[in-house]
């Protein structure tokens, strides 16, 4: 995978999730609830947030859990619009954010604030949760 989130400020609370055992992930992957119950996968559109990957996964390793980070500061790439400083993001594909939109505030989809505006495709700073 390309583009893995990259820790800045250490995260103090995480989550453990459910993940099919023929799924690789690296460390930094930003993980998606795929499906019921608690289960996560690496993101790959406008997906709901639900961490990002603290270890790493190998694929048919027989492990079918996986820890995720729920808050920190990480660099995270836009999907190609770019953010303004304070913004709220979401997912937009594979470890990428773009500016949320009201309805994906609504939704939940939006999980942290952008620490630096970020041009078009620009590598910046996200404070998970929304504070």
């Amino acid at each position: 995978m390309a583009n893995e989130a990259v820790c800045l400020e250490t995260p103090t609370k995480f989550a453990r999730y459910t993940i099919a055992d023929g799924t690789g992930i690296a460390k930094g992957t930003i993980l998606k609830i795929s499906a019921d119950p608690n289960t996560a996968a690496a993101s790959a559109a406008a997906d709901i947030f639900a961490g990002i990957a603290i270890e790493e996964k190998v694929a048919n390793d027989g492990i079918t859990e996986i820890s995720a980070a729920l808050d920190g500061v990480w660099d995270i790439k836009d999907a190609g619009a770019g953010i303004t400083l304070g913004g709220i993001c979401s997912l937009n594909g594979a470890n990428l954010i773009k500016q949320a939109t009201e309805a994906e505030m609504v939704t939940g989809a939006a999980f942290g604030k952008v620490l630096e505006t970020a041009a078009a495709a620009e590598v910046v700073r996200v404070r998970l949760g929304l504070i």
